[in-house]
């Protein structure tokens, strides 16, 4: 039996467990394993033949990558001997989730830089990310797999100008990771940076933690990023073209994934334990972006509060990663409880933190693997470009002469309509459905607090799960499902006034006019699809308007959990 199978796994009723075995049958049958390794599109009929060879690199990253080493050891080196105490990724989407999660797991190593990873444009989150004293010690990855995402252009502006006033060259305190020949590779060519890493062209975003996307950010960190490649090799040998889909890793948790999915369990809802926590946050995009479109797809619930079983539905499945070392009393209480009551449940346990190499991968197979169940194509994202041109054209409209904005925002300061309001948005939400908090807020961890418990509020009153995300960061990762998913999805977008703007360097935009303008992009494009909409304005309230808003939800259903 391979080193990485369940440490538990039940599925439930006994038509899904059959359900499950005949996938496997038939996937053995139709050797999906071995046709997985050679990258052939007839696995998804629903995706262009000529495109999914060109989208399927991420196979080989274990075997290939670890002759990126000495490279890597080497850009550290100089980055260290530059005195740099800091280091700011720049990016957004599968540019920054890796790094978000590899720095939030191992930490910096002694001797090397704090790793920063800025993916809001909230002004407050773009001004206090560094401060002024820590400027000249910091070095900056513009990461885009493009080259022509607006966000991380945006930043790269912003911080070239600082280091200009604090009179520090800024050109050797960049690099840029992205696609060759990209608009980004040739701005670094020309403004001299320090390093340009080529990104790997045939892996999409979302599949990019082990290229350069994520392994240049874990290098800086001090990861043993050689050690991280050999555990997705060992994944990779696991999950093998001649492994039997049972006892195969990553094909098995594909056909659990799909099979449950087009059976109503397509709440993947994930707990994760002491260092694991920040893990499933990743995950998130993968399945999101992979399966939301065509009107299905698998809706991923991660950091959602424990509430009573009793207050989920039978739309979920739960996958809870154990670390053994930290174990914690409460969740292990709530899968216990969860399997009494007859969720299903699959369990990992991981003892090595450098694991996360092999699960990167494990769960790379299955979801991908998953959109053959769904009969979609799991490597593209046809709905992320409409809140884009949105944006694009309230950021167009000059200023002074946009006329009232379409969807206002109501105040939290104003209780009574908004009450009505929040009513009448709880009432559309389907049964069966989910709830998406969008928060265009800054995202410091107060307002993760705030938030946690409002989805808590919400769960408790509409027995429907929830998820939160900043933005503008979900857009690049779970606003595919939102627009292109199952249509049961209700939106409470959160805007608010950061009362200091910042201007971006060399254009007209600000911080504060982009997020603006994606956040009223994103929700006319919801409404356009039918989807229920609320737009609340904290004003300058912050984490206490969320407290205000939490009334008004409490008010609404009537007590609190």
């Amino acid at each position: 039996m391979s080193e990485f199978q369940p440490v538990h796994e039940g599925l439930g009723e006994a038509a899904t467990v059959a359900a499950v075995a005949a996938r496997e049958k038939m996937w053995r049958e139709a050797k999906v394993a071995s046709r997985l390794w050679k990258k052939d599109p007839t696995i998804w009929p629903g995706a262009p033949a000529a495109e999914v060879p060109d989208r399927c690199g991420w196979l080989g990253l274990p075997r290939e990558m670890p002759g990126q080493l000495p490279d890597l050891a080497e850009f550290v080196r100089e980055v260290k001997e530059a005195g740099v105490r800091t280091v700011v990724l720049l990016g957004m989407g599968g540019s920054s989730l890796a790094p978000h999660v590899l720095r939030s797991v191992f930490g910096s190593a002694p001797g090397h830089p704090e790793l920063r990873v800025l993916d809001s444009t909230h002004p407050m989150a773009v001004r206090s990310v560094l401060s002024a004293a820590e400027v000249p010690h910091a070095f900056f990855l513009v990461s885009s797999k493009s080259g022509t995402t607006l966000e991380p252009n945006s930043f790269f502006r912003y911080f070239w100008h600082r280091l200009e006033e604090e009179h520090v060259p800024p050109a050797r305190r960049f690099a840029a990771i992205t696609d060759p020949g990209t608009p980004l590779e040739r701005l670094a060519r020309e403004r001299g940076f320090l390093r340009t890493f080529p990104a790997t062209s045939t892996v999409g975003g979302r599949y990019s933690a082990l290229t350069h996307f994520g392994l240049v950010p874990a290098a800086l960190l001090g990861v043993d990023v050689g050690r991280l490649l050999e555990r997705a090799a060992a994944m990779a040998a696991a999950s093998g073209p001649s492994v039997d889909p049972p006892e195969n890793p990553g094909v098995h948790l594909g056909a659990v994934l799909g099979e449950l999915a087009v059976r109503g369990r397509n709440k993947l809802t994930f707990f994760a334990s002491g260092r694991l926590r920040p893990f499933p946050i990743w995950v998130e995009q993968l399945v999101a972006e992979s399966t939301g479109k065509h009107g299905t797809g698998i809706v991923p619930i991660v950091d959602e509060p424990l509430v009573e079983v009793s207050s989920y539905g039978k739309d979920r499945l739960f996958v809870v990663l154990e670390d053994v070392q930290k174990e914690e009393p409460a969740l292990r209480s709530q899968v216990d409880a969860l399997v009494r009551g007859g969720h299903p449940v699959v369990q990992y346990a991981v003892e090595d933190l450098y694991d996360l190499g092999a699960e990167m991968l494990r769960w790379e197979i299955a979801v991908a693997l998953s959109g053959a169940v769904l009969g979609i194509d799991p490597f593209d994202q046809p709905d992320v470009e409409s809140a884009k041109e949105m944006a694009r054209k309230a950021m167009a409209a000059p200023q002074g002469r946009r006329g009232p904005e379409p969807l206002p925002a109501l105040s939290v300061r104003d209780p009574g309509p908004l009450g009505s309001a929040f009513q009448r948005w709880a009432q559309a939400v389907p049964a069966g459905g989910y709830v998406a908090l969008q928060a265009f807020v800054d995202p410091d961890e107060k307002m993760e607090r705030a938030l946690t418990a409002l989805r808590a509020d919400l769960l408790h009153g509409l027995k429907v799960a929830t998820m939160s995300g900043f933005g503008p960061r979900f857009l690049h990762s779970t606003g595919q499902l939102h627009k292109g998913g199952p249509a049961n999805g209700g939106f409470l977008q959160i805007i608010d006034e950061p009362g200091h703007d910042v201007a971006v360097p060399g254009d007209s935009l600000t911080f504060d006019g982009i997020l603006r303008a994606q956040a009223l992009g994103d929700a006319q494009v919801l409404v356009g699809r039918g989807r229920p909409v609320l737009r609340v304005d904290l004003n300058d309230q912050g984490a206490a308007g969320i407290e205000r808003l939490r009334e008004i939800v409490v008010q609404a259903f009537g007590e609190r959990p």
